[in-house]
């Protein structure tokens, strides 16, 4: 169904924090700070602002950032580093003074909503996990004689690695060496109204799973009914990885006999850039899972063990961390470099950019310079054809007619087509020959759709071209080794548009 997403623009960065089946989703956006040239607080909080992000994850509680996010209503959710977690899990007053220091001094002008307790704390700091629950529990203590336990949930943030038999769903567990740990931790969130907090990377499973995970399924593209994956117990569908393992998460939770908690997750994006061993970390597949997370999760469909149910998400990350070890893709998760550039632009259906803005909002879709020119006929024929691209402009003594080869016809294709879908996630994509600009491609006379602020117009659905789509032939003799368009061609494209 068709949403307008124009109002949901105006209104999804202030929707309030919300844990309820019926309160709305957010998307907020994680900060960390392992750069070498680190933005000032006020640079950071100038960004948020002129992104218009309303939610923030701190990885810590840092005094300067939190004085800059004052007075901005900015919703912030701070953490208590894993290095500071056994002091504060064996110490009341430990916990009391953090409290003071990195919640009561900020309070109320900057809009503190919540704490994170550790992070990932069980599968990379285990020697602090029989202390996690205690460290929750003081400081939730300080909070409460504060007064200001309703106002600021507590919880911690597990890696979805502490799931064990993931799929199908609905027989997932938690890993039981934990349980001494997630039975009391669940039982506390259960009677504070937090919510279970969550770390999920697609790409990191598709990465792990030997190609038995389709990369499409990773990214949020559409799949045709027989590629679902269906969990064989409750025949649920699943056309996501995301949504799997955030109802594998519901389910391990239901064996514990824990049936009421909701899910928020606290990390999950999709590197833009990686080594020769990450062939699929990159700009395109980022910014397709990234706009595809932002329309799925705002659409508050939930997921299907739970539809309707918000999953308020934060993506991973503002910027780009070039201090971090590992691999490539460590460096690369950010929406923006550490001087305030756009990484690429995030599209959300309908509603134009949501990240990464730029002021003209023009973009374009062309073809790659290294394409395929077979490649490129079969997908200039598809937008022609069944994408129901105007492509009369092409037709010979017309205004883009010049010049008469496939690169520059598709590239006016692919770019009315990806006008005409409002610029959606995998619009400009047509099996890896298109690629998103923002020059603009028109040249002469020419002027191709979007360019100076035109719009193509939206067609009613969803649907996107597809990664993996085929010519129809209907137009097949669009464009032959750069032969010349026949009258032939004009009654080809009058018989595809009337089907």
């Amino acid at each position: 169904m068709f949403i307008t997403f124009m109002a949901v623009l105006l209104l999804f960065f202030m929707l309030p924090l919300s844990i309820s089946a019926s309160g709305d989703a957010f998307i907020g956006v994680n900060i960390g700070s392992d750069i070498s040239d680190m933005p000032g607080s006020t640079e950071i909080v100038s960004l948020l602002k002129a992104q218009s992000i309303q939610h923030v994850r701190l990885y810590d509680a840092d005094r300067a950032l939190l004085l800059a996010l004052a007075n901005t209503g900015i919703r912030v959710t701070v953490s208590v580093p894993n290095d500071q977690l056994l002091g504060i899990g064996q110490s009341n007053a430990t916990a009391a003074n953090w409290v003071t220091r990195n919640v009561i001094a900020h309070v109320p002008a900057t809009n503190i909503t919540a704490i994170c307790v550790g992070s990932e704390v069980l599968t990379t700091l285990s020697n602090a996990a029989p202390i996690l629950v205690s460290a929750i529990n003081f400081i939730h203590s300080a909070l409460v004689a504060a007064n200001l336990d309703q106002q600021i949930k507590i919880s911690s943030p597990h890696s979805s690695s502490i799931i064990l038999d993931s799929f199908p769903p609905s027989q997932a567990f938690f890993n039981r060496t934990w349980n001494p740990v997630m039975v009391p931790m669940l039982k506390f969130l259960q009677s504070t109204g937090s919510y279970l907090m969550l770390n999920v990377y697609p790409y990191y499973d598709y990465q792990q799973s030997n190609g038995v995970i389709p990369l499409d399924y990773a990214l949020f593209r559409p799949l045709p009914p027989n590629k679902e994956a269906v969990d064989s117990n409750t025949l649920l569908h699943y056309t996501n990885v995301f949504d799997a393992v955030v109802d594998a998460a519901y389910f391990a939770m239901s064996d514990l006999n824990f049936t009421n908690i909701p899910i928020m997750v606290t990390e999950s994006g999709w590197p833009s850039k990686g080594d020769s061993s990450e062939s699929d970390a990159t700009v395109d597949n980022a910014n397709t899972y990234n706009s595809n997370l932002i329309r799925h999760v705002l659409n508050n469909t939930g997921t299907p063990k739970h539809p309707g149910i918000a999953v308020s998400t934060y993506i991973y990350e503002l910027y780009n961390e070039d201090l971090r070890s590992g691999p490539v893709s460590e460096k690369n998760w950010g929406l923006f470099y550490a001087n305030g550039e756009p990484v690429y632009t995030l599209h959300l259906t309908g509603a134009g950019i949501i990240f990464a803005n730029d002021t003209t909002n023009q973009t374009f879709c062309v073809t790659k310079s290294n394409a395929d020119p077979k490649m490129l006929q079969a997908a200039l024929d598809w937008a022609c054809g069944p994408g129901k691209v105007d492509c009369s402009p092409l037709l010979q003594g017309q205004p883009c007619y010049e010049p008469d080869n496939v690169v520059a016809h598709s590239t006016y294709a692919f770019n009315a087509y990806y006008q005409k879908m409002d610029k959606s996630p995998g619009s400009c994509d047509f099996k890896g020959v298109a690629t998103v600009t923002t020059t603009d491609p028109s040249h002469g006379s020419c002027i191709f759709p979007g360019s100076h602020g035109r719009k193509g117009t939206r067609t009613n659905g969803t649907s996107l071209a597809p990664s993996n789509s085929t010519s129809s032939g209907c137009l097949s003799q669009y464009h032959d080794n750069g032969g010349f368009f026949t009258s032939s061609l004009i009654l080809v494209l009058l018989l595809c548009a009337v089907v």
